[in-house]
């Protein structure tokens, strides 16, 4: 079996070949994210490996079936990449990681907002310029905040159980209730109300049609001024000019996105010497209450180890059964 792996980094290449002395499989590693670019380039395998950059359109995927691929291996939750319609045609079977250490995401969501709201980003830098003084540097308790959670999946579980952890209360909204949840305390409510009621939002969900854009300028308008919104999911949730516009305002008080819409051309890389052309990202980085991570939120040890056990398991299994648990069907 070998596998083509595309959007790699140097730690891809150590997790995976650790776990690869259970299987076996010839892997080639390309850095490049995977697209018309470069798909032509694949000869001689038999599955594609990628990640959440990587666009697998209707012509990608008819060229991947052309070359004999039989199967795409996504090493992450998300799927909205992938023209699954276009797979299901073309016989290309499609597995992902459903779920991979929630807590490396849901303590990042955390980490997130604790250093936005108790600035300890600024204090770091001022502190070894030896400034010592605290103004500015004032914040606010999350204890009795009420917290806002939109998608109460593992990931959202975890952040809501760091929440109730810090003496929040909790309100979420979710098509399936948790019940383990609601025991907890948790209210479930609809998402007007937790736009109007949420001092804090915290994003969880899976990015489908239905919720592209899902914080945009009407659902600001319904929420509290001095909102704070954190975004570890999916980057195309968030109007990023509507929230523009907000922070201008001051609807929005605090902002932290691990994710961002056009991430693709900007996360993943070193372009600490390059002119980074878009205009929005340089924009949202420049206001001082924005806090932008570049996608590491899943990124622990824990987290990767897990990604490269359950990929190389669910390839193994299609190619032993015909099908894995984790396969992703039309």
């Amino acid at each position: 079996m070998k596998i083509a792996f595309f959007s790699t980094k140097p730690y891809d290449k150590v997790f995976f070949e650790r776990e690869n002395e259970i299987y076996g499989f010839q892997f080639n590693f390309y850095e490049t994210h995977l697209g018309p670019h470069i798909v032509n380039a694949i000869e001689d395998e038999d599955v594609v490996c990628v990640f959440v950059n990587d666009k697998l359109n209707r012509q990608v995927i008819e060229i991947l079936a052309h070359k004999g691929i039989k199967l795409i291996a996504l090493r992450c939750a998300g799927f909205n990449n992938v023209d699954l319609e276009a797979a299901k045609e073309f016989g290309i079977q499609v597995c992902r990681v459903p779920a991979y250490s929630p807590e490396a995401v849901a303590e990042h969501t955390m980490a997130m907002l604790l250093t936005l709201n108790r600035k300890t980003h600024k204090a770091y830098n001022r502190v070894r310029e030896q400034n010592f003084a605290l103004n500015g540097l004032l914040g606010f308790n999350i204890h009795q905040k009420k917290i806002g959670v939109i998608g109460t999946g593992k990931i959202g579980k975890a952040f809501i159980r760091i929440a109730l952890g810090f003496g929040a209360k909790v309100i979420a909204y979710d098509l399936y209730p948790d019940q383990d949840l609601i025991i907890a305390g948790v209210q479930y409510t609809s998402l007007d109300q937790l736009f109007k009621d949420s001092d804090i939002i915290s994003l969880h969900c899976p990015l489908t049609p239905d919720n592209h854009y899902l914080i945009n300028k009407e659902s600001l308008a319904k929420m509290k001024d001095g909102v704070t919104i954190i975004n570890t999911s999916r980057g195309n949730l968030i109007h990023t000019s509507d929230a523009i516009s907000a922070l201008k305002t001051r609807k929005i008080a605090l902002l932290g996105i691990d994710v961002y819409e056009q991430e693709e051309k900007l996360f993943f890389k070193d372009l600490s010497t390059a002119i980074i052309e878009d205009d929005t990202i340089q924009l949202l980085m420049s206001f001082p209450n924005v806090l932008v991570t570049a996608h590491q939120a899943f990124f622990t040890t824990e987290a990767l180890t897990q990604i490269s056990q359950r990929t190389l398991k669910s390839i193994a299994d299609i190619l032993s059964t015909g099908t894995t648990d984790n396969e992703v069907i039309l």
